[in-house]
């Protein structure tokens, strides 16, 4: 029986390939938490009078990047790494623009590289480049992660 929600394996995908995610709207309770799990007690993000008259951008409550990527990675792991990402290697990472809280999130992918490893073929080194993009279709990050996948 197979299983509902399980990953890509890397013999599944080409390069050139494309996904979409679902999006997600970062809400006050999302920016609450994470500052308060990671300790960005930094004004920015956790002072509203200090943002309203200080915050070197004008368009709301701003998101550390750092939460943004990992929003973007709750929207990917589940629907393509679930049961086959095997090891998180590396990325690239380049934040383009502000995230706000209100702003809804979905992340483009495309599979940039695969390489079968030497050690094992039922293992791969996969690359994409993943778009995070808001409800206006800007891109605010776009990372580039190495993964080692299994295949079957």
């Amino acid at each position: 029986m197979k299983q509902l929600g399980e990953g890509w394996n890397w013999r599944e995908l080409k390069l050139g390939d494309r996904f979409i995610t679902f999006g997600r709207t970062l809400f006050e309770a999302d920016l609450l938490n994470f500052v308060t799990l990671c300790g960005f007690s930094e004004e920015l993000f956790t002072n509203k009078e200090y943002i309203a008259t200080h915050a070197p951008m004008r368009g709301g409550h701003p998101v550390p990047g750092a939460l943004v990527y990992s929003m973007a990675e709750g929207l990917v792991i589940p629907t393509t790494l679930q049961g086959t990402g095997l090891a998180f290697l590396s990325m690239g990472f380049d934040i383009k623009g502000p995230t706000y809280v209100g702003d809804t999130i979905h992340v483009e992918i495309e599979v940039t590289e695969i390489k079968p490893t030497s050690k094992d073929p039922m293992r791969a080194l996969v690359r994409t480049t993943n778009l995070v993009k808001n409800q206006r279709g800007e891109t605010v990050l776009i990372y580039t992660p190495l993964r080692m996948m299994q295949g079957r």
